[in-house]
């Protein structure tokens, strides 16, 4: 278990007072807490290890399943593109705005009471969602379902570092990698063949009933990670003060931004995709499922190179550096064949860059995440809640860019993607400097 208290220790920075006030001293620093592991030996167990990968699969279950079915909500509810785009835009900021909320009460009142909670509305949410009328009523269901889908998202990332510590968790993120990112690939799959039998509509009601297993599992077999001891008190505003402290931390803040930008340009991908694939490359739902899929093998394959390789030789700054650096060069392919400086371009090649984009995300999603919860050993319900709501927030906001300028032209799309990239390689580069901080690891060590 880790080791209590309320609040954040001191980090240090090349040996100096830390980078921020938020900051804890990195994996090499100082030793591990008892109970933490910080090689490469298995301390969840595997049903845990497949219950917390599910509960990460939550956002990507909520929004890629119901991909394939975006252009015929279009239709059922006479709505355009951009509004219809708003209920993935709502469920996300539900999600980011959830999570500020969900991971501060699970370090005061543990991780199982606040995760069953969350289910359950989310569950409820789901079921109301198969049933709006309107696409406003269809837009408000969906913030009801991402708020409450956020206790699985920032839970699932806390309880892995009340587990794990160091290189340990950097490879524990990439086995949950592997087990989420089934998700991605199943989720559009499964809303394809859903749309054969039913319409957009069916889709919740199948979400809903993988709500109701994944509680029951939660229930049954997760056992609680954080010790009375361990957890929080006082009133909402000492809750609320880690929050602060990793906010004072510029290394944290800039892993976090890096993050958040990086899945701003991964989420224009989600959003824009179904359109881009069906509307102006003409794939089929199925196609566009099949290709969907493909790419989120690349991504969990790109996951494990990360977590069974990179990680205890490379540097976890450099691995995210190179990831950053493919993203941007697979934006920039993307963009040159939109406005058409290679000519006519058909699918394949489209489909190409995006399939490089995506497998690059495996590399940088996991680092993004290791990196600033190394710095947070003390409060990884708050700094969980940070990153996924930073994330969230700012892919919110990507979502209906993408759309802007209609459904016949990929160019946003690939517009969106590259800005993002650039602007997280920049807060990665400016805020974090990874030739100075000692955050990273390489074998346990700094």
């Amino acid at each position: 278990m880790p080791e209590g208290g309320a609040s954040i220790s001191k980090s240090t920075h090349n040996g100096t007072a830390g980078a921020g006030a938020g900051a804890v001293a990195p994996p090499g620093a100082a030793a591990a807490p008892p109970g933490r592991r910080t090689g490469g030996a298995s301390q969840a167990g595997l049903l845990v290890t497949f219950i917390l990968g599910g509960l990460t699969a939550v956002a990507p279950l909520a929004m890629d399943m119901y991909l394939p079915a975006l252009p015929e909500v279009t239709r059922s509810l006479s709505a355009p593109a951009a509004t219809v785009q708003l209920t993935l835009t709502a469920c996300l900021a539900g999600m980011a705005l959830g999570q500020l909320v969900v991971g501060p009460m699970s370090d005061r009142y543990g991780r199982r009471r606040p995760l069953l909670v969350g289910l359950v509305i989310y569950v409820v949410a789901t079921a109301l969602c198969a049933f709006a009328p309107t696409v406003e009523l269809l837009v408000a269901c969906r913030l009801a379902q991402g708020l409450a889908g956020a206790a699985g998202i920032v839970i699932a990332r806390a309880v892995a570092r009340d587990l794990y510590d160091g290189v340990a968790l950097a490879r524990f993120f990439s086995t949950l990698m592997l087990i989420s990112g089934m998700a991605p690939i199943l989720a559009p799959l499964i809303g394809g063949q859903v749309l054969r039998f039913t319409d957009w509509r069916g889709v919740f009601v199948v979400l809903a009933i993988l709500g109701v297993l994944l509680t029951a599992l939660v229930w049954t077999k997760l056992p609680e990670t954080l010790a009375p001891a361990d957890r929080h008190g006082g009133n909402v505003r000492e809750a609320l003060a880690p929050m602060r402290r990793l906010l004072a931390d510029r290394v944290f803040t800039g892993y976090m931004l890096a993050g958040g930008f990086a899945f701003a340009s991964l989420f224009s991908y989600v959003a824009a995709s179904p359109f881009v694939m069906q509307e102006i490359y003409g794939a089929s739902p199925q196609t566009f499922s099949l290709l969907f899929g493909l790419n989120s093998i690349g991504l969990m394959i790109m996951g494990q190179v990360n977590g069974k390789i990179l990680v205890g030789r490379v540097r976890l700054d450099k691995a995210l550096g190179a990831g950053l650096a493919v993203v941007i060069a697979a934006a920039t392919a993307l963009l040159l064949m939109s406005l058409g400086v290679f000519g006519e371009t058909g699918l394949v090649p489209v489909a190409v860059a995006l399939f490089v984009l995506m497998s690059s995300m495996g590399v940088v999603m996991p680092n993004t995440q290791t990196l600033p919860l190394m710095r947070a050993r003390h409060a990884a319900g708050s700094a969980s809640a940070l990153l996924g709501t930073t994330s969230f927030l700012i892919g919110a906001i990507a979502s209906p860019l993408v759309g802007i300028a209609g459904e016949d032209t990929a160019v946003p799309m690939a517009v969106v993607q590259l800005a993002s990239a650039l602007v997280a390689t920049a807060c990665f580069l400016g805020m974090c400097r990874p030739w100075k901080t000692a955050t990273s690891t390489k074998g346990g060590g700094v």
